[in-house]
């Protein structure tokens, strides 16, 4: 095993748009980027990106609402890398199931007939399985490369909330209900680890582009859907972030000296959004 002074970061959902550039902007900073997540493909593209570059970053393929894949993965890195200092809860997302198509309760719902897709009508099995993947994949990883940062006493969480950490967004009932959850844990999880010299902290990313919710914000033909428009009318600066607009507020809450006394908060990185109601 490496020597405990090694920077180590480990990045849950590094083959996603925006962690995977927090991956490689923590790679660039002279960390050695552990990149978790389910798809080995994804993680490659992004350790190659990095190794590319001269950093140093190794691909593990684990489910984060499993814990013993989690701990399997820890056991890797460990020995690969060293100790996780800083390890980014990123992984999570939606499913398309998971969400209905009208925003209030229509009579056509209740006929199961696949005319509306309301919330009488969602797959239960799906709807739970976003709230598993979002919620307990942030805590599993929480629990395991947590427990080896309370030995060390030393170490920083980031948990990925959302603008549905803040206020319910329609048609995203189950991503709201894990986001909201995120929020609250991460508040109480910074006063419980705080005695181990643990902070943790969360990012709420406003509305950022990524392969899924390009489907959902553009039409095929590039125009803007009617939820992008909702979006735009609700954001003051009138865009989408950038993943690389993440990065400052990362680079704030992991760095001891900047931000030694912060712990407990969710910072929004949204545009304006949450300063607005659109009216």
């Amino acid at each position: 095993m490496n020597n405990n002074s090694t920077k180590v970061a480990v990045v849950s959902g590094a083959g996603g748009t925006l962690c995977s550039a927090m991956a490689i902007n923590l790679a660039d900073q002279g960390y050695k980027v552990a990149l978790l997540g389910r798809t080995l493909e994804k993680l490659q593209k992004v350790e190659e990106q990095i190794t590319a570059s001269g950093g140093t970053a190794l691909s593990v393929s684990a489910d984060v609402s499993n814990e013993e894949s989690v701990k399997a993965a820890s056991d890797i890195i460990e020995k690969e890398l060293g100790v996780c200092t800083v390890l980014i809860n990123g992984a999570g997302g939606n499913q398309m199931e998971a969400l209905t198509n009208i925003t209030e309760f229509d009579e056509r719902e209740l006929l199961n007939d696949g005319s509306i897709k309301g919330f009488f009508n969602l797959n239960m099995n799906v709807f739970r399985s976003v709230i598993d993947i979002n919620t307990m994949g942030t805590v599993i990883p929480s629990v395991v490369f947590g427990r080896v940062m309370a030995k060390y006493k030393k170490g920083v969480i980031i948990n990925i909330a959302s603008m549905n950490s803040y206020r319910p967004l329609s048609k995203v009932g189950a991503y709201g209900m894990a986001k909201a959850g995120i929020a609250n844990f991460t508040q109480w999880l910074a006063a419980y680890l705080a005695p181990a010299n643990i902070r943790v902290n969360a990012i709420a990313p406003g509305f950022f582009l990524n392969d899924r919710s390009r489907k959902i914000m553009f039409n095929a033909d590039g125009t803007q859907t009617a939820r992008a428009g909702s979006v735009m009318a609700h954001t003051p600066m009138k865009r989408f972030g950038d993943a690389k607009e993440l990065i400052g507020c990362m680079n704030w809450l992991i760095n001891d000296d900047a931000a030694g006394f912060v712990t407990g908060i969710v910072v929004p990185v949204d545009g304006g959004f949450l300063a607005t109601s659109g009216v």
